[in-house]
């Protein structure tokens, strides 16, 4: 009886894999470019910031009880403009808004440099050693996860006072569980392998070892990290300064702007919303680019 299985249906048919390859680098193309466009706004963000003194069109700290509670316009009371309109002191808003961001920016990188280094260095402890020094740092690091971290933070700024380095390093302790714990585990697959292996074998140090060779294959995983932790360190800032624990008054911030606005809302909804927006922006940008760069520097993301 004559066989009735399709050409099509044989054996040795060759399945074309174009058009998956081409999906999947349109795709990681198109993860490129909003990785680089959020890193773009964050510079853009950093060189505003940079350049509030010729930016912002007014002081900051400028009190005009002429012009208070005036909507965005550009003719106020005052016989300035006021793009975002001013706050219940007559302050512009915009100005404000540039100002804020020195404050969340200055924070937010000190506190990741801070939470990065400790948390590198104690993930790298306790993935190379191991035994009792790996349950230690593994132990705290579960401790803080437990506890709710503002209420230590309200604590620790209530104790030593608000200021510029009681935010960088409470906002830096908050982080450094994520570096150490994810660290650690790379740290533990990469140690039995067969290259630390061989230079345990010629004479080299543990220094060598982890600052040569183990060092250099993390450093992908701390730029993720760094980049997610940013967003998170600079809405924690917000949070406390929206508390009163933050950056005082006059000195302008996002949390600050918002909390002096709540009581506005239904009469000056400018005052709270115009920093909420760009706080909402900001931190959304910034995660994102996190979730991008993470997506090309990890080889076991790139064939999704």
């Amino acid at each position: 009886m004559a066989s009735s299985i399709p050409a099509s249906a044989a054996p040795d048919a060759v399945v074309d894999l174009r058009p998956v390859a081409a999906r999947v680098g349109a795709r990681r193309r198109r993860g490129l470019w909003l990785a680089l466009a959020g890193v773009a706004f964050v510079v853009l963000l950093g060189t505003v910031a940079a350049a509030a003194p010729w930016l912002a069109p007014h002081d900051p700290t400028r009190q005009s009880l002429r012009a208070r509670l005036t909507a965005p316009t550009l003719a106020a009371a005052d016989g300035q403009a006021h793009l975002l309109g001013t706050d219940h002191l007559g302050r512009d808003v915009l100005s404000r808004v540039i100002y804020g961001s020195r404050v969340s920016l200055v924070i937010g990188f000190a506190a990741v440099t801070v939470g990065g280094l400790l948390g590198a260095a104690l993930g790298l402890l306790a993935g190379f050693r191991g035994g009792w020094m790996d349950g230690v740092i593994m132990t705290l690091a579960d401790a803080q996860l437990a506890f709710p971290f503002i209420l230590l933070a309200i604590g620790i700024i209530a104790v030593l006072g608000p200021s510029f380095p009681t935010l960088i390093v409470v906002v830096g302790l908050s982080g450094w569980v994520a570096y150490a714990r994810i660290l650690r585990s790379q740290v533990l697959v990469l140690r039995s392998r067969e290259f630390v292996d061989a230079i345990h074998a010629l004479g080299g140090s543990t220094l060598r070892i982890v600052l040569g060779h183990v060092l250099p294959n993390v450093v992908s995983s701390l730029v993720v990290i760094a980049t997610l932790e940013l967003a998170r360190a600079i809405v924690l800032e917000a949070t406390l300064s929206f508390l009163g624990l933050g950056i005082q008054p006059p000195t302008p911030s996002w949390g600050g702007m918002i909390h002096e606005g709540r009581e506005y809302l239904d009469s000056a909804w400018w005052i709270s919303t115009c920093p909420g927006i760009v706080l909402m922006l900001t931190s959304l940008v910034v995660s994102r680019t996190g979730d991008w760069l993470r997506d090309l520097l990890d080889p076991t993301l790139r064939g999704e």
